[in-house]
């Protein structure tokens, strides 16, 4: 089985409850001054025990935000009465939520410049071709649309295929080992064709887990196109 030792530490390189609530609002296309609180606060907690049972370690930032959301939800299902001139409890977040994607949207802007000798032991050449080559707008892929491609993959899986259990599997080590091999041959791959038709389940979580480890260890860029939604994995 996956060693019950390992832990991936998000170490403030992906994404944070900030991003993950962006992440929802954009993904359920909903006014960010008119957020269905409880839809959100119902898919966030959703994300944490997906990236719990995945022994993903949380930062506390994640937990205080569920809080707050939680808190939030139930305020809003008090009753209002007559005359009383209430402040929408959601104005908690929304705020918060707008100062971040300003400080985001410069924080970007600042990254898009070109920095003397930032690429110079980094072979970017793939990513350039690829890019060059799309006519509509590819993004970097986070952490949670790598989350939403996952779970993709766990929903084709077939219930035999999910049950089963062997006592002999490769190792998060090995298996990193075993994906540097493939884009040391191809130079990128999509998401989709790093699993077969007949994957288990421990199989793909297994992937997703050394994918996160390349991600940390910059040995992948992930960008996805934004028309079809493809998302496809370069080697640097």
């Amino acid at each position: 089985m996956l060693e019950e030792s390992y832990r991936v530490s998000l170490d403030n390189i992906f994404e944070g409850p900030m991003d993950l609530l962006v992440h929802l609002i954009k993904k359920n296309e909903v006014d960010i001054y008119d957020i269905p609180i409880a839809l959100i606060t119902d898919q966030y907690l959703g994300y944490l025990e997906l990236m719990k049972s995945l022994n993903i370690d949380l930062a506390g930032d994640f937990i205080l935000m569920a809080a707050t959301l939680a808190q939030i939800k139930s305020r809003m299902l008090l009753p209002v009465h007559e005359g009383e001139d209430e402040e929408d409890p959601r104005v908690e977040i929304t705020g918060p939520i707008l100062e971040y994607l300003q400080m985001k949207s410069a924080a970007e802007q600042l990254a898009g410049r070109n920095l003397l000798g930032d690429s110079t032991f980094i072979r970017q050449s793939d990513i350039k071709d690829f890019l060059s080559d799309q006519d509509d707008e590819v993004i970097i892929v986070g952490l949670f649309e790598l989350i939403d491609a996952f779970q993709k993959i766990l929903k084709n899986i077939s219930e035999d295929q999910r049950l089963e259990i062997t006592a002999d599997r490769m190792s998060i080590k090995d298996k990193i080992s075993n994906l540097v091999d493939i884009f040391e041959e191809k130079g990128s791959i999509t998401f989709e064709e790093l699993f077969s038709a007949d994957v288990l389940k421990s199989d793909v979580i297994l992937t997703f887990l050394a994918i996160l480890e390349m991600v940390k260890l910059c040995l992948v860029r992930i960008v996805q196109h934004t028309q079809s939604g493809v998302i496809r994995l370069f080697y640097l």
